[in-house]
């Protein structure tokens, strides 16, 4: 299956399996569903798609709900992200944030729905219980407080504190990086492959989320609102690699960073090189467009 047709069929899916909460609250339910139907890159679930599709395509079907829990996952972090007291953005995903188009209290428990019901979607799927209890393990930690909770805490909390790049590494790689890496794993998981190049997939996944947190720092300093698809010019207090290294160190960065992420996709063996290759190589030197 082609690139395109995986992400087709990951969108049907998505659509076919909106949460819905079956009460009479007048909007909670088109809340829910106004950030999913968005779009996005669907970079996340995708890396688990094509993993599965390069190793064991077999079990595509029944990857669709992990696939679907991490963007939910996902999701809820851009919603909480956006919020006035967070990033307080207005876009996203080329439309008013959740917070703007209905009101603050909608945007947070939306968030928090799509968070919880991630986890059911595990529970669920379609996969053995000692798999499906490896994909929780590894999104609770990728999503939680070893991975981007306590990122988003350190870059909400040295806000207008510079921190030295060492922090700022592990800042991002905790906030950005970890759910990407996760995202691979938990496809290298569902298709049963070994725990060598599981750990080789998780450690490129770190690498690939650092250099898109480095690349989003580029974009959000050098494109409109309206190329972004989201707010921008708005990390002047943050820590960011383009306010710690300037832009022109910022680009070196990511171009040294893109070259060892496609070097170590090169290594990977043949099948699972090309799985990964179309949906990846359009991204890593993204900054570059």
């Amino acid at each position: 299956m082609q690139n395109k047709d995986l992400l087709q069929s990951f969108e049907n899916y998505l659509l076919d399996n909106l949460p819905i909460s079956k009460s009479f609250h007048p909007v909670f339910e088109e809340a829910l569903a106004n950030m999913l139907q968005a779009g996005g890159k669907r970079f996340r679930p995708m890396l688990v798609l094509n993993v599965v599709q390069a190793i064991n395509p077999t079990l595509l079907k029944n990857a669709m709900a992990p696939a679907l829990a991490i963007e939910f996952l996902h999701t809820y972090s851009l919603i909480h992200d956006d919020l006035p007291a967070m990033d307080d953005a207005d876009l996203r995903r080329g439309h008013p944030t959740l917070h703007v188009t209905y009101d603050e209290v909608t945007a947070i428990l939306v968030g928090d729905a799509l968070n919880t019901h991630a986890f059911n979607l595990l529970a669920n799927a379609s996969l053995s219980n000692d798999i499906k209890i490896e994909l929780i393990k590894t999104l609770s930690s990728d999503g939680g407080i070893d991975g981007m909770i306590i990122g988003q805490a350190i870059d909400c909390y040295f806000e207008n504190t510079p921190i030295e790049l060492q922090k700022l590494e592990f800042l991002h790689i905790h906030k950005t990086a970890k759910l990407i890496a996760g995202s691979l794993k938990m496809g290298a998981i569902i298709s049963n492959i070994d725990e060598k190049t599981i750990k080789e997939l998780y450690q490129f996944g770190i690498d690939i989320g650092l250099l898109f947190q480095i690349q989003d720092d580029i974009i959000d300093e050098t494109a409109t609102e309206e190329e972004a698809g989201k707010t921008t010019a708005n990390d002047g207090d943050k820590n960011s690699f383009v306010n710690l290294l300037g832009l022109e160190g910022a680009i070196t960065s990511a171009d040294e960073l893109a070259k060892k992420c496609e070097d170590n996709l090169n290594s990977f063996d043949e099948t699972l090189k090309n799985g990964l290759s179309e949906l990846l190589l359009k991204y890593i030197y993204r900054h570059k467009n």
